[in-house]
């Protein structure tokens, strides 16, 4: 606790010394994060911000370490008051943490709910060692659900969470029950040829191209060369929240968070000085199946970043409910809780 209270009076002195710096695009959001918006964000966060109060509620979650054979695991483990309720996995993604999911847990009393904070990301276990790959991740993950007695289990992500969800699915057919996801696991499109699907699909691979050429310098950057943005991020609070929140904003609908909520998960990062061990899952190769055949539910949020058509997703899952929702964006579980748990029970009910 003296720690994290001495890092958090630490970040409070940097930002109160942060070097404006100044470029000809400030105001063009277009450019990246507005000069104005990150003074706004800047000066709550030196002079008004208690991440104390912030704190208190996450350490409240019912944390339990996991230790298996490859790394330790530190997960939030909500237990249903029915023994026998099925088991369902949140992953969360980047650049968030557990925090993803903090609106959902109590629309799922009902289930025993497992959330890991993944490793490299906030509030997980020390990172040991290096070629912490998401599919090293799916291995984790798997086996603190055993040391914790579930043989099966839902599993339920996005993101960098959902490519995790369908190895798991791939790697073990006997304990992923069903599948809720709110994409395909994007490294996908990256290899998939046009030509060889549905007319719809096609014309999602040449979108999904033009974003990661207009869109995607944050991941060459975070894949290619993780040691020299940590740095930057890592030893500049102003530059990390510039970073991180341009990602909350702009791939959310609007108003999806306050001040102080996107404080708290850019500070998650910060106190626990993650954001150079959070680039693992971009940095490290993936493997993926050529096809996941676990019975899912694919969430569609319009305002998420790179929305599939169905067609393009059954090329690669077994899609039993398609659901297309009327708002909401990448961080669906904190944008649009009920709707994202009642997804979340469309999944269990195809686990029978």
């Amino acid at each position: 606790m003296c720690t994290l209270i001495h890092m958090d009076e630490e970040m409070r002195e940097r930002l109160r010394r942060t070097r404006r710096v100044a470029t000809p695009w400030s105001d063009d959001g277009t450019r990246g994060i507005r000069g104005a918006r990150l003074d706004e964000l800047l000066e709550r966060w030196a002079n008004g911000y208690d991440w104390g109060v912030h704190e208190r509620r996450i350490g409240a979650f019912p944390w339990v370490t996991v230790r298996t054979g490859d790394a330790d695991l530190r997960v939030i483990h909500q237990r249903s008051a029915d023994p026998c309720a099925p088991v369902v996995v949140l992953l969360h993604g980047w650049p968030d943490s557990v925090l993803r999911f903090e609106r959902v847990l109590p629309l799922l009393a009902d289930l025993h709910v497992v959330v890991p904070a993944l490793p490299g990301f906030p509030f997980a276990a020390p990172l040991t060692g290096s070629g912490m790959s998401v599919n090293r991740i799916a291995r984790i993950v798997a086996a603190a659900l055993d040391q914790l007695g579930y043989s099966r289990y839902t599993v339920s992500g996005g993101d960098v969470g959902g490519t995790v969800a369908e190895l798991l699915a791939a790697e073990h057919p006997d304990r992923v029950a069903a599948l809720h996801l709110t994409n395909v696991a994007p490294q996908r499109a990256l290899t998939a040829d046009p030509a060889e699907f549905e007319p719809d699909a096609a014309a999602y691979l040449r979108r999904s191209a033009q974003w990661f050429r207009a869109e995607g310098g944050y991941i060459a950057e975070q894949s290619t060369r993780p040691n020299t943005l940590a740095v930057a991020l890592g030893d500049s609070p102003a530059g990390l929240a510039a970073w991180i929140v341009e990602k909350l904003e702009s791939w959310s609908d609007e108003s999806a968070f306050t001040t102080d909520e996107l404080l708290t998960w850019v500070t998650a990062y910060w106190i626990t000085g993650t954001i150079g061990t959070s680039f693992t899952t971009y940095a490290e190769p993936v493997a993926l199946p050529g096809r996941v055949d676990t019975p899912t539910v694919l969430s569609v949020f319009p305002r998420d970043i790179k929305p599939e058509p169905r067609s393009y997703a059954e090329a690669f899952l077994n899609v039993c409910d398609y659901v297309e929702h009327p708002a909401g964006g990448h961080f669906a579980a904190w944008e649009q809780p009920e709707a994202y748990a009642n997804d979340v029970h469309r999944a269990v009910e195809l686990s029978g």
